[in-house]
């Protein structure tokens, strides 16, 4: 399937900005099931500086800085990606969990080593037992590791609610857990750190879903701005994707940006401005939509947006 995804990110200030140096992780990457056909970047105003390269997890950083004085940034990216279909049996691994931390221990495979590092504590995500308790009981040593993990994901989402304005990039993860409510970027770090807690290796995953779906199918939760999803290991297998907050595995409709071990690794836009004011407007618009497989325009969809003032 191939998608068009356009991002368009804004910040109105309150006040004159002098000059402004950002970085952003919003240029989708190439995987073993994604190809980016096309990745276009258009800043206002104009950056002196504008530069690509790979971070240490291979993700595509962009680096800009804007020297000119301004009251309000523009950063517009937009994307042709095409995305496999879903083809392997999510539960062709039969690996236990057991088998799968006793793997880990040894790094018994080369991907191993690389995995094993997303074991551990990272910024937004620290190991504990509360998390390990919150799932401790599908994980038994015998369990197939996969169908846990499956299991798992349909947890959160069946017992958490999407809440857009409950958490912040700042929220804790034992608050989400005593609220049962949050965002993809917070069900996504619950997962990481419950399956961390355990031993297990997961990252996390930022990227899109489709704006608008094709007639008859619902609209996923999430697809209004950049969604945010994560991954588990098996050692000898490979990375397998889940999206907690619609309960379900990541098969064609997720188009992936970056990863990391959680959201710090992998924000979409941060940077320093000097000047601005105490206040700013930050708005950011989202579309995704299937593009025609004979080249031609994409299906009529639809631009969801967000507004948050800090």
């Amino acid at each position: 399937m191939k998608y068009r995804v356009s991002h368009t990110t804004a910040y109105d200030y309150a006040d004159q900005v002098s000059r402004g140096y950002s970085l952003a992780y919003l240029i989708p990457r190439n995987t073993l099931v994604q190809r980016v056909l096309r990745s276009e970047v258009t800043i206002s105003p104009h950056p002196s500086i504008k530069q690509h390269r790979q971070d240490y997890f291979g993700n595509t950083l962009l680096s800009f800085n804007v020297e000119e004085p301004h009251k309000r940034l523009e950063v517009r990216v937009d994307s042709d990606v095409e995305v496999d279909p879903a083809e392997r049996n999510l539960f062709s691994s039969s690996t236990s969990c057991a088998e799968v931390r006793a793997a880990l221990d040894q790094c018994a495979f080369a991907d191993d080593i690389e995995a094993v590092e997303y074991r551990y504590d990272s910024p937004m995500i620290i190991a504990s037992a509360e998390l390990a308790t919150f799932a401790a009981d599908l994980f038994a040593d015998g369990a197939p590791f996969i169908r846990a993990v499956q299991t798992l994901n349909e947890r959160i989402f069946k017992d958490f609610i999407y809440d857009p304005g409950f958490s912040t990039i700042a929220t804790p993860l034992d608050e989400v857990m005593a609220q049962k409510r949050g965002v993809c970027q917070d069900f996504a770090q619950l997962a990481i750190g419950a399956l961390r807690s355990m031993g297990f290796a997961a990252r996390y995953v930022s990227g899109y879903l489709e704006t608008l779906p094709p007639p008859g199918q619902e609209k996923l939760k999430g697809a209004d701005a950049s969604h945010a999803w994560f991954a588990v290991y098996v050692p000898g297998v490979g990375w397998f994707d889940f999206d907690p907050t619609n309960g379900i595995a990541v098969a064609g409709k997720h188009i992936t940006t970056a990863w990391g071990r959680d959201y710090s690794d992998v924000t979409p836009l941060r940077g320093v401005v000097f000047g601005g004011g105490v206040q700013q407007q930050m708005s950011v618009a989202v579309d995704v939509e299937r593009i025609d497989l004979d080249g031609g325009s994409p299906a009529p969809g639809n631009t969801a947006q967000q507004q948050q003032s800090s």
